[in-house]
């Protein structure tokens, strides 16, 4: 090995361990591309039907999305309060059916009496103190959610002079590439983002009035988590379907049953028919590499990697196929 092939492979060493230590900055800043991103939608079909320049025009964008928060949560926070605070009143009563269950079963002994044992009074002082620190962490995810907000605001004002600034590191050589692959993939997670709205947003509305028609208990809770989940393909829709499912047994198994099919048929529908329609001029997406997406990094970075995981395929997809496939691939004699 040469020096020159030794300082390289030490240069890249040395960049992977800075990128591991700042890999919480690195989260938070894609997270505000993502958010600067779904803002420049918005700012642009303003813009098209309007004169307004780019910081009168975010500036109403933030405004509409305020006042459209402010009127949904005049609408729906009161009942989502009452709501929860039903969910934790019958989270016990679930908790005690759920026992009763595994204790019939003599092949779940053992499992009714770990369920038994984690909600016992004896385990009270371990569980305050895990619940300490779970505030603790949500405090902190506060605070990186108001960061990325910000930094997000700040990209959109000004998007012009920070995609200059990434052209003009880039080598002179890559530099039309590197327009390129911005270019593509602003309109890649952009295309990715209207269209996963549009089917959480659909999921909701479809959710909430299936739920009321099945009188299942918490419709409107049920169905927010359902809807917001939509965002996680493939794991978040599974793990949804488990709050109403969970609740419908507090009333009868018939409702479980209905409530379970209804899920089941709206989720297949929105995974394989509404998803991929929204997105078919957009993004594709394997749903198997969406998935390892997830894993990985949800085992690297917990919850906040598995949000971002498919935001971040989606970018990399581009770079792989600009990239990877066109420079290095279809070159390669």
């Amino acid at each position: 090995m040469t020096a020159q092939s030794a300082l390289l492979t030490l240069t890249f060493v040395l960049l992977a361990l800075l990128i591991w230590q700042l890999r919480w900055v690195l989260l938070v800043l894609f997270g505000a591309v993502v958010v600067a991103v779904a803002l420049d939608v918005l700012i642009h079909q303003l813009q098209d039907r309007s004169h307004l320049a780019r910081p009168q025009a975010l500036l109403a964008v933030l405004a509409g999305l305020l006042l459209a928060g402010l009127l949904i949560g005049q609408l729906l926070l009161p009942e989502l309060i009452t709501q929860t605070q039903q969910l934790g009143q019958d989270l016990p009563e679930l908790f005690n059916k759920l026992s009763g269950w595994l204790g019939a079963d003599p092949r779940l002994a053992a499992l009714n009496q770990a369920f038994g044992a984690g909600v016992s009074p004896e385990n009270l002082q371990s569980l305050g103190r895990q619940l300490l620190g779970v505030a603790g962490g949500a405090a902190n995810s506060l605070i990186q959610v108001l960061l990325m907000v910000l930094l997000a605001i700040l990209l959109a004002l000004d998007p012009a002079s920070h995609r200059g600034m990434v052209v003009a590191i880039s080598p002179r050589p890559a530099r039309d590439l590197m327009v390129q692959l911005l270019d593509e993939s602003r309109q890649a997670l952009g295309g990715w983002l209207t269209g996963m709205t549009l089917s959480a947003t659909t999921v909701f509305l479809l959710t909430w009035g299936g739920l009321l028609l099945l009188k299942a208990p918490l419709a409107l809770l049920s169905a927010l988590v359902c809807g917001l989940l939509t965002f996680v393909p493939t794991i978040g829709p599974t793990a949804a379907t488990l709050l109403p499912t969970g609740l419908a047994l507090l009333q009868s198994p018939q409702l479980v049953v209905s409530v379970l099919v209804f899920r089941l048929i709206l989720q297949n529908l929105e995974a394989f028919l509404l998803t991929p329609l929204l997105l078919r001029k957009t993004v594709n997406l394997l749903p198997t590499v969406a998935l390892m997406a997830q894993l990985s990094l949800g085992a690297l970075l917990g919850l906040p990697g598995v949000l971002l995981a498919l935001p971040l395929v989606v970018v990399l997809q581009v770079f792989m196929q600009w990239v990877v496939v066109r420079q290095v691939m279809d070159h390669w004699s």
